[in-house]
């Protein structure tokens, strides 16, 4: 798992830091969303079937979703 760079009270970020903060925070977004949108909707819960079947569901509500989302 890749983390930011924090600052600290008495310690501001570097230039650098701060870039690299916001590269990162550009390709964590869209998988968040993409993730958060089925648990908004309450998709995720109301799931009663195969497990099997479920799972695959739940590895590609993100994919569609992002789809969706990036259009």
């Amino acid at each position: 798992m890749i983390t930011g760079y924090k600052a600290a009270r008495n310690r501001r970020l570097t230039h650098g830091r701060k870039l690299s903060d916001k590269a990162l925070a550009a390709v964590r977004a869209p998988i968040e969303h993409s993730l958060a949108h089925p648990k908004n909707r309450r998709v995720l819960g109301k799931l009663r079937t195969d497990p099997t079947w479920a799972t695959a569901a739940a590895r590609a509500l993100p994919l569609l979703t992002h789809r969706e989302v990036s259009r």
